[in-house]
């Protein structure tokens, strides 16, 4: 979609011509500084003819600015970024398109576009003379590694005239925003261990299981199947009535996002914290595929992109957009200052009802895995990806193995993650059961974490 319009130059091209006078180069400052001596020369020694050629050298520059400053108001911009959301190192395209809106042509066209570092050294593009009511279209690509919210512009305009006796700078005010998401992982379509049957499958419970007193009836409607007719309510409320169709069941999910700064010791893309970003953007895609309605939490106690509602997003075309910015909430996830998960559990408690709850956490002490321990009471299903420091890490090897511990004695399914490890090899050992990963370096969106 087009991000730069016919914005007004920056200043309003201050002091008017005045100003567009300071854009006058080398050469155009000497022809004028040459015509004002030969003018002066001229009246000294009395001579008309080189008085025409102060007066021609002096007016060359001056008609120059005149024309390029008139210019420099027809022309306009415009940008188009393809796509606007990408996931972390894959590339967008930009497009610039420039039109010469004025019915004279224009001289050089110098194009520099403002990009943040992050994304790559800064496009600069020549144009050749642009003909009256013509257009000229140049693309680049940019690419992160790092997820972010980055700003494309303002895109920069500089003119020059034939002669080169003048030189204008034109800015943009419009620029686009580059969403830069997690990395995703495709995951297994397995069953997590202890998850209830027919969950995330879109399985149909009926409202009434089990005797004819638990029917709740509704009147017959035009198209209703005739073997669905409730005969004891027809004859009770003296018109027809139809058992009421079963209704599907929804499965809901939590995933936890541990963020506290204390829980990780290094950034980066290939840090442990960026893997466990990542892997909730997996999780959060993978069961919205599955058909469960999903809830991103953080230990601070606020859903992502915080709707204000109770955070779960359906799957359905509906959901499609709030999905979007669960996923633009996680481009801009940040470290907390929170020291424990007590608000997560709070949040957790307080929810009541049953499902499945998958939890991201960083390192783990005795305290705070005793309360991601009690976060279950209240799940059907708890699975939690345990930070596990590597050997040569400050906490020693196999550093999460006691809060690993005190989690599966609270029923959750905890795994350890170690550098390397894939989270869909985390997710199939999961999914069984199983404690320990088997092997690590497996592939996926890895990292040499500590």
């Amino acid at each position: 979609m087009p991000a730069s319009g016919p914005a007004g130059p920056d200043g309003a091209v201050r002091g008017g011509l005045r100003g567009a006078l300071g854009g006058l180069t080398t050469r155009g400052r000497s022809f004028l500084a040459a015509g004002v001596a030969a003018a002066v020369c001229a009246y000294v020694l009395g001579q008309p003819d080189l008085l025409r050629v102060g007066l021609l050298l002096a007016a060359l520059p001056l008609v120059c600015v005149t024309v390029l400053y008139r210019t420099r108001h027809r022309v306009t911009a415009s940008r188009r970024l393809s796509p606007q959301r990408v996931a972390a190192g894959a590339e967008a395209r930009v497009r610039l398109r420039m039109d010469n809106v004025s019915r004279v042509p224009t001289g050089l066209l110098m194009l520099q576009d403002h990009v943040p570092y992050v994304l790559g050294p800064r496009p600069r593009f020549v144009l050749d003379r642009v003909e009256p009511g013509g257009k000229r279209e140049v693309s680049y690509r940019v690419r992160s590694d790092l997820r972010g919210r980055y700003p494309l512009g303002p895109l920069q305009l500089r003119l020059s005239d034939p002669f080169g006796m003048c030189e204008l700078t034109r800015s943009f005010s419009a620029y686009d925003m580059l969403t830069v998401v997690p990395r995703t992982e495709p995951l297994p379509a397995v069953r997590l261990a202890g998850e209830a049957p027919g969950y995330g499958e879109g399985r149909h419970h009926a409202l009434a299981q089990v005797g004819e007193d638990d029917i709740i009836p509704r009147e017959y409607r035009y198209g209703d199947d005739l073997r669905r007719v409730h005969w004891r309510s027809t004859a009770r409320y003296g018109e027809l009535m139809v058992r009421r169709e079963e209704q599907p069941q929804q499965a809901r999910c939590t995933v936890l996002l541990d963020t506290r700064a204390t829980a990780y010791e290094s950034g980066g893309p290939d840090s442990s914290f960026e893997w466990a970003v990542s892997g909730a953007a997996s999780a959060v895609t993978h069961l919205l595929e599955r058909g469960y309605a999903v809830r991103l939490l953080t230990d601070t106690g606020d859903t992502l992109p915080g709707d204000g509602g109770d955070g779960y997003v359906g799957p359905g075309h509906e959901a499609a957009d709030t999905a979007g910015l669960m996923m633009d909430a996680l481009a801009v996830v940040d470290h907390s200052g929170e020291a424990d998960l007590g608000r997560a559990h709070d949040v957790l408690r307080a929810a009541g009802g049953e499902g499945l709850l998958v939890a991201f956490f960083g390192d783990l002490d005795g305290a705070q895995a005793e309360l991601a321990s009690r976060m279950r009471r209240r799940s059907g299903t708890a699975v939690a990806f345990v930070r596990d420091v590597a050997v040569g890490d400050t906490g020693g090897p196999g550093g999460a193995a006691d809060a690993v511990r005190l989690l599966r004695e609270a029923g959750w399914v905890a795994v350890p993650v170690r550098p390397g490890d894939s989270l869909a090899a985390l997710w199939r050992h999961a999914a069984s059961g199983a404690g320990a990963v088997a092997g690590s370096g497996t592939t996926g969106f890895t990292g040499g974490w500590s």
